[in-house]
């Protein structure tokens, strides 16, 4: 049977950025942190390389602030890059103290790493599972604390806004969930809402992300009426292990920052034919180097080598990827990395401002899922679980600021259910999520062109036809709940890059090679009105 359940704040998605905001929260504000599947099932959890920070003396704020907007290709906004870096340190010994098991080189010193882009070693980590040992201490963290509930195997099929209800104001007042242990569609209700679910990599075919990486958020925040900004700035990983049986293993880019070398098939370096740092390049050309490679050889994949280095060095520095590769016949001490490029991280997202705070009142967006303006058009390594506790630890400064818990709940009428039936055709939903993430990685991937996006928004176009009347006319499922937002996030994503006459960043369109004079963001707001300008 389905529920009603309110809290003062509903936090959706359990990563480091859902996880640090209810943990930021005081303690006399009854949270919910919601995860659609297990509460560790997000794609912090598989975060190898570390967190950017300014942690050794020899590093500045001014030189991770210039790092960050080089790699973002004039578009990152430098208020926001510089609010990021100038509390990372903080942000950091939160961590620390919360008791994350950071590597150290001494008992009094972190070990820190370097990353392609970055011009000094600022990478704190935890051997090569950073995101393993984050989410396991925050999850932990958040399990004694009595003001948290933590709940698991809900999917949001959207929000609620008082608009919706018929009310004055644009105000988020909750959401509706599938709950998939009862199959019932529970209301949740709360003075603030945040949006906490991840990005949306998951729209391509090949992607390092979990499978929940479906763009929930973004997709329900947009359907709610807020603007959504830059996302034609897809990051496609450069190094993701080629094995039929590797899924989507991530080979972080610390094995490049240690001395990892790309090489073609033949064994030979390529990397100084694209860029004068070669292997620590940003992602963005790194990638389109090994795509344009691949292409021009008809090649399968290209290799990551990092054999030169001692055997005990590797498999001290990289222990998950030394087992994992040796469980695939791969002895990394010896033999390179099998490595293809994958859609790795989304840039873009629902338009926020330094406090979290969206166009939608009560409404946040916090981690991969907002768009701060710290990004640009690409990310920093290391700058996103960054961003994540920053971000977020801010927005729970804002919330307790600005909640009224004084003020009644708004009244929302149950799930109807009752004019739709159980579907008996799931193949359709089966063959159009193969479909939808096979045209968007041919069509809208790390190389496009003007035709090819257009191809693609004619194929979105008919699929959101099929895949609304299904939704129209079925209970929901999990997976057509994925599809449906997937759909809606390919959507936003090609009139991106359709509007964007350049090539900047990740976006890059035989059409327009260059980059124009004066970088400008991509806005949307669900009239398809396009802005320019600041976020």
């Amino acid at each position: 049977m389905s529920r009603s359940l309110s809290f003062d704040v509903l936090i959706i998605g359990s990563g480091a950025a859902g996880l640090t905001l209810g943990l930021s929260l005081p303690d006399h504000i009854r949270a919910a942190i919601i995860s659609k599947d297990t509460l560790d099932a997000g794609s912090t959890r598989w975060a190898q390389g570390g967190v950017a920070a300014v942690l050794d003396e020899d590093d500045s704020i001014e030189a991770h602030v210039s790092d960050t907007l080089i790699a973002g290709a004039g578009l990152c906004h430098e208020p926001a890059v510089r609010f990021t870096v100038e509390h990372s340190t903080e942000a950091i010994n939160w961590l620390i103290d919360l008791g994350v098991p950071f590597t150290r080189d001494s008992e009094d010193h972190f070990h820190l790493t370097r990353e392609g882009g970055h011009s000094a070693r600022r990478i704190i980590h935890a051997a090569d599972a950073t995101g393993h040992a984050i989410s396991d201490t925050l999850l932990r963290k958040a399990s004694e604390k009595e003001n948290l509930t933590l709940l698991q195997d809900y999917i949001a099929i959207d929000l609620i806004t008082r608009e919706k209800l018929g009310l004055s104001g644009q105000a988020c007042v909750g959401g509706y969930f599938l709950n998939n242990r009862t199959g019932d569609v529970d209301t949740i209700t709360a003075h603030s809402t945040v949006l906490a679910t991840g990005g949306a990599s998951k729209v391509y075919l090949y992607t390092s992300n979990p499978d929940g990486a479906s763009g929930d958020g973004i997709a329900m925040a947009w359907r709610a009426g807020a603007r959504i900004a830059n996302m034609e700035f897809n990051q496609f990983h450069p190094t993701c292990l080629y094995h039929p049986q590797a899924g989507s293993f991530l080979i972080t880019e610390a094995v490049r920052g240690e001395g990892g070398q790309l090489l073609l098939p033949d064994g030979n370096r390529f990397m100084h034919h694209f860029d004068e740092r070669g292997e620590l390049a940003p992602r963005d050309i790194v990638a389109r180097a090994i795509d344009h490679e691949m292409k021009r050889l008809g090649a399968d994949c290209l290799f990551l080598d990092i054999s030169h280095k001692p055997a005990e060095f590797i498999r001290e520095h990289f222990p998950t990827i030394y087992e994992r590769c040796l469980q695939l016949g791969i002895d990394i001490t010896r033999d390179p990395i099998p490595v293809v490029p994958a859609a790795h991280y989304t840039c873009g997202g629902v338009v926020t401002d330094n406090d979290g705070r969206t166009d939608i009142d009560r409404l946040y967006a916090v981690g991969e899922t907002a768009c701060t303006g710290l990004h640009g058009a690409n990310r920093l390594a290391s700058n996103s679980l960054l961003e994540c506790l920053v971000f977020a630890r801010s927005a729970a400064a804002d919330i307790a600021r600005s909640i009224d818990l004084e003020s009644p709940l708004e009244s929302v009428p149950a799930w109807d259910s009752s004019q739709v039936t159980d579907s008996d055709e799931d193949v359709v939903i089966s063959h159009n999520w193969d479909e939808l993430r096979r045209f968007m990685w041919d069509y809208v991937g790390i190389v496009r062109t003007t035709k090819r996006l257009v191809r693609a928004k004619h194929w979105v176009d008919l699929l959101r036809q099929e895949i609304q009347e299904f939704y129209s006319n079925h209970k929901v499922t999990n997976d057509l709940l994925e599809l449906r937002n997937l759909v809606d996030v390919a959507e936003v994503i090609i009139r991106s890059a359709l509007l964007r006459k350049e090539s900047r960043g990740l976006h890059y369109s035989r059409d327009y090679p260059s980059s124009l004079p004066r970088a400008f963001d991509t806005v949307l707001t669900p009239k398809y009105i396009r802005e320019l300008g600041s976020l």
